[in-house]
């Protein structure tokens, strides 16, 4: 007789708890990922609490042409109240010469460290007429911030007898070389202008190169130039006091600070509108904290100065430009724009 094997004895069951827990061993991939996440909390912990960049000495902003011009007023009122937000002092350093590229090349060649800046509203336009730059005006440097736009005003010395842009033209054209045209320097902006101003109206005057917008304005002033294209922030000093007679603002609308000033289509030159805007530029490779911690200061310093900005240079603050890259988008938008209207022109580079 066969007897049936033995059945093994059943272990006893612990007796269920009314929780539950459920455990699963991790995955080969979240068993490896385990170690890297656990180093990255410590860093990114450290990152938090790292303080923004502070400057602990004072900064240089270049002024690329001498007292006086534009970006000399701009800079030096929005210089003010930088100066306030960094809790540093901000020394404006005129550099004039060559057209604002002595300035600017002093600029790219600085260390990249947030100490020496750059306020150039010729920036864009001096590849539109220069042909051998000695650095990039794209490559070399990051944007900081924009401290506004403004446009430029064609204006008269008060002895010339022309009332009106037509007068103008045709006393020009009645005189081929006798009068002179004022410029901030071969390359800026105001020069730009008064290479527009004679293509569009071939005008035949004879162009006079200053070494910045404040001495080329003080020549207009003094009668040794007749006529220019000089920024609204140099000479509205000079046009509200008499000194220079404003003909048009070359904008597509009058500007609220010559208001009784007719804007460019109404002076009969639609083609002619020319506007400058104020870049702060830093150098090539300033480190990202770096970069972040001016554009945020000089962005609430020009905020801060708009009003002043308005009333004594006529230069308007815009939304908008809140990184570096946007402000380089808006220089390199400028090359663009100004060589081709200087090639639509028939002028070239030199």
């Amino acid at each position: 007789m066969v007897r049936p094997k033995a059945r093994p004895a059943r272990l006893a069951r612990a007796p269920r708890s009314r929780t539950r827990e459920t455990f699963s061993m991790p995955t080969r991939r979240q068993a490896l990922a385990l170690p890297f996440a656990a180093g990255l909390v410590p860093a990114a912990a450290r990152a938090q609490a790292a303080p923004a960049w502070r400057p602990d000495r004072p900064i240089r902003l270049i002024v690329p042409f001498a007292p006086g011009g534009s970006n000399d007023i701009v800079g030096r009122i929005i210089a003010d109240a930088a100066s306030q937000k960094f809790g540093q002092p901000i020394v404006v350093e005129n550099r004039a010469g060559a057209g604002s590229m002595i300035g600017a090349e002093a600029v790219a060649r600085a260390a990249p460290d947030g100490y020496t800046l750059l306020i150039n509203s010729s920036h864009s336009a001096v590849p539109a007429i220069v042909a051998r730059m000695p650095y990039d005006t794209v490559k070399d440097f990051v944007g900081v911030a924009v401290a506004g736009f403004s446009p430029h005003v064609l204006v008269v010395n008060p002895q010339v007898p022309a009332k009106s842009v037509a007068e103008l033209v045709a006393l020009l054209k009645a005189n081929p070389g006798r009068y002179n045209l004022a410029t901030a320097g071969i390359g800026s902006s105001v020069h730009l202008g008064g290479e527009l101003f004679r293509t569009g109206t071939q005008a035949q005057v004879e162009v006079v190169h200053y070494r910045g917008g404040g001495p080329s304005v003080a020549a207009l002033a003094q009668g040794e130039a007749q006529l220019g294209t000089p920024t609204m922030a140099s000479s509205l000093g000079q046009v509200r006091g008499g000194g220079l007679r404003a003909l048009a603002v070359l904008a597509e609308q009058r500007s609220p600070a010559l208001p009784d000033v007719p804007s460019a289509p109404e002076a009969g030159l639609p083609n002619l509108i020319h506007e400058e805007f104020f870049p702060i530029l830093a150098p090539a490779r300033t480190p990202a904290p770096v970069l972040a911690a001016l554009g945020t200061g000089f962005r609430a310093a020009i905020q801060q100065s708009a009003p002043k900005l308005i009333e004594l240079a006529g230069v308007a603050p815009r939304p908008g430009f809140e990184t570096s890259d946007e402000v380089m988008a808006l220089v390199r938008d400028g090359v663009e724009r100004y060589g081709s209207v200087m090639r639509a022109a028939g002028v070239q580079p030199e």
